[in-house]
């Protein structure tokens, strides 16, 4: 809903993507977008009208990487050992219980609790399509729908991924359990897709699962569907050394090298994890400005390993985030892991400043997301922007210039006071305005899920 006048925000320190600003007036336009920032003695206190928002004001964050449903799974998962693969087993399940009004009201309380989090984007890699056992609902896209609505319902922004799944394995059909996802042909796939609409807080791009789930010759297929319509293509690649251990055994090639033979890389294109590549690989993803979603904390959760981040951004590969399973949901987390893991893997500090682990989590991630309107404080952007608290326990003390450092480093997904999403106060003071209990939301939607 657009607003019905001009509106000023006076945000009491900025992020504007290089340094922390002190007192600056954001004027919000009908239309949603950023009408102008004021500066210096004209701002140095809020002006008449304006609504204050004290603490540390950035872009809204983008969650490049999401499986809605997997929210259900916290905890549960992590009960006992396991693989990626026995975890597979656990998510099936969940996936099973999904009807089209149970995912609305999962993924509505699951996007409200992003937004409480300071996220104002989340690209939803979607794959649920269908009645348990394949069977169409009347509606062919009434899961994705739902996901589509449910996100209006919390506020926030989506690029639904549709998402082509039309195999368990190379040269296998898909599994009992993935009749839901499949599609059967990737034209069937295609046919399906296009009648999704875009609306002003919804945009419909496309997504690969991975080579093992669509096979050689449908990967052009969908690659020719995203480029017709310039939409974001995102792809689970390496994320495995099972994954690429059987593409070697089909094709002869890596996961990177057969999508690239394929038409699939490119700078509309973003490999999810990108885990287990070799030189070749991120070089091939570099010099095709392919971008690299990292998603820390689900990599860690699963046992998947720490992926080539630092090596791959060198190469030219734009780096987002993602929270994926949901284990959390908390940007500033995975800015902090991303960073924190190449020190390990290097024994060296400081890969990243600050500045770079935010823009990765807001410019880089929007644009990932088919949004690069969104992302930076600077007349013409989205008014998307959230505040993070400068007096918290974790985040009291430092100085306010170094707020960014604050931001990533001490700050969690707690510390978030305001989310605003064009121009309209979602999260006030710590509480979502649209859905007013989000733990009993949460608490509900999973609970009719359990079979």
């Amino acid at each position: 809903m657009p607003l019905t006048a001009h509106k000023t925000y006076w945000l009491e320190h900025a992020w504007l993507g290089t340094h922390v600003e002190p007192g600056v007036a954001l004027d919000v336009a009908p239309d949603g977008r950023i009408a102008a920032l004021r500066t210096g003695p004209d701002a140095d206190a809020p002006p008449p009208g304006a609504e204050v928002l004290r603490g540390l004001t950035l872009p809204g964050l983008a969650n490049a990487h999401s499986h809605a449903f997997h929210r259900a799974l916290r905890s549960l998962v992590q009960v006992g050992s396991g693989t990626f693969w026995t975890w597979r087993e656990f998510m099936y399940q969940v996936a099973q219980n999904l009807t089209p009004e149970s995912y609305f009201a999962l993924a509505r309380a699951v996007y409200a609790e992003m937004a409480l989090a300071g996220i104002t984007n989340v690209g939803e890699f979607h794959y649920v399509h269908h009645a348990p056992g394949g069977a169409r609902y009347a509606d062919p896209n009434a899961m994705g729908e739902a996901l589509i609505e449910a996100a209006a319902a919390a506020g926030i922004r989506i690029t639904l991924l549709d998402t082509a799944y039309l195999a368990s394995g190379f040269g296998e059909g898909p599994n009992r359990h993935q009749l839901r996802f499949c599609d059967g042909t990737a034209d069937a796939w295609a046919e399906r897709v296009s009648a999704l609409k875009p609306r002003e807080h919804a945009l419909i791009g496309a997504a690969i699962h991975s080579v093992r789930a669509v096979p050689a010759g449908a990967l052009a297929t969908v690659a020719a569907w995203a480029g017709e319509r310039e939409a974001p293509l995102h792809v689970h690649l390496s994320e495995q050394t099972a994954e690429n251990d059987a593409c070697l055994a089909a094709h002869g090639r890596t996961p990177a090298q057969l999508l690239a033979d394929h038409g699939v890389l490119g700078p509309r294109t973003t490999g999810v994890h990108n885990t287990h590549l070799t030189d070749a690989d991120i070089a091939l993803l570099g010099t095709t400005t392919t971008g690299t979603c990292m998603c820390p904390t689900t990599e860690r959760d699963l046992a998947d390993g720490t992926g080539p981040a630092g090596r791959l951004q060198r190469a030219g590969s734009p780096l987002s985030l993602g929270s994926d399973s949901h284990a959390v949901i908390d940007l500033f987390e995975e800015a902090r892991a991303m960073e924190l893991n190449e020190r390990l893997r290097s024994h060296t500090r400081g890969h990243w400043t600050a500045n770079a682990l935010l823009t990765a989590a807001t410019a880089d991630g929007h644009a990932a997301l088919g949004r690069p309107d969104a992302g930076r404080l600077e007349p013409g952007a989205l008014a998307d922007f959230t505040t993070v608290a400068l007096d918290s326990v974790r985040t009291a003390g430092p100085l306010p210039r170094l707020g960014a450092e604050t931001a990533v480093f001490a700050a969690t997904s707690a510390d978030v006071r305001h989310t605003v999403v064009g121009g309209r106060h979602i999260v006030r003071d710590g509480v979502h305005t649209l859905v007013p209990d989000v733990p009993s939301a949460l608490a509900r939607s999973i609970a009719a899920l359990r079979g």
